[in-house]
């Protein structure tokens, strides 16, 4: 019998839907609203300017592509581009260097792996539709994914070259050979 009251007095003082929609909406009410909208004048100014290829630029100094990797330098603006007196060929030059081109070269082969995995699904995905429309839609995504395969293979054999690259300037350089691993 004490089994039995117990559930409806559970039942009696849980409230019901409509009565919490009704607190929810009066504290919705009571609470104060953030109409703050955020926009580019609220940023600090070094986040207002556009990522370069080496990050940060600075006003006093040019751009110049290095000779065989993509990744760019610093050199003041009179400064011829071969042999910069200013420019600071270290280890750590050079491992900054390698470590950008090898985790870029990761990056692209780790996306071309994802889009192989997506080319199969859709694959799979379109031999398994019976529907027009459907298999149309999928072929169009399908052909999209291997365009980017295409896109992303040069690329990744871009980076393939421009590591080797990177690594004979590092030898015809006199680097030692640590400082590239």
């Amino acid at each position: 019998m004490a089994a039995l009251v117990l559930p409806s007095i559970a039942a009696a003082q849980t409230p019901t839907l409509g009565e919490v929609a009704k607190r929810e909406q009066e504290r919705r009410k009571a609470t104060k609203s953030s109409d703050k909208v955020l926009t580019n004048k609220d940023l600090p100014a070094t986040a207002q300017q556009p990522a370069s290829a080496s990050g940060t630029a600075t006003p006093s100094t040019t751009q110049a592509p290095a000779a065989a990797g993509g990744a760019t330098t610093a050199a003041p603006a009179g400064a011829d581009k071969k042999g910069a007196p200013s420019e600071q060929r270290d280890e750590a030059w050079w491992r900054k260097r390698i470590t950008e081109a090898r985790e870029t070269l990761r990056r692209n082969e780790s996306f071309l792996e994802a889009l192989q995995s997506r080319v199969n699904a859709l694959s799979t995905d379109f031999v398994n539709r019976d529907d027009p429309y459907q298999r149309a839609k999928i072929a169009d995504d399908r052909q999209k994914a291997l365009s980017e395969m295409e896109r992303l293979k040069a690329d990744v054999e871009l980076g393939k070259k421009q590591v080797e690259d990177i690594e004979e300037e590092a030898r015809k350089a006199g680097v030692p050979p640590g400082w590239l691993r």
